[in-house]
């Protein structure tokens, strides 16, 4: 008699999955509480993040948005937008992310 042969699976260890779903939590709750508020004047505004202090301030300043002050990282400003389509522009300009400066004023501040 021959004996059957089982060819077992790999399992994920327990670990990876719980892994998973805590990277999976924390990216939906940074997104919800770092948007952008509707109707809100000023905003932080993130620049690929090799960008120096110079081209940041040109490439906002390209957009017709104001600086109103820059953080501890050169490429995160905060600036306030032209009313009409600023966010547009900023993105077009090279903006990667719009975020609440609210959010980020205590871990970003000079």
């Amino acid at each position: 008699m021959e004996r059957d042969r089982t060819i077992s699976t790999p399992k994920w260890p327990a670990w990876l999955n719980a892994t998973a779903l805590l990277i999976a939590s924390f990216v939906a709750v940074a997104t919800m509480s770092l948007q952008v508020r509707p109707g809100a004047d000023i905003v932080a505004v993130a620049f690929p993040p090799w960008w120096s202090t110079e081209q940041a301030f040109s490439a906002a300043a390209s957009a017709d948005a104001a600086i109103i002050r820059m953080t501890a990282i050169p490429s995160l400003l905060v600036v306030r937008p032209d009313q009409h389509d600023g966010l547009a522009r900023l993105h077009n300009a090279g903006v990667w992310l719009a975020i609440d400066p609210q959010a980020i004023a205590a871990c970003f501040s000079k």
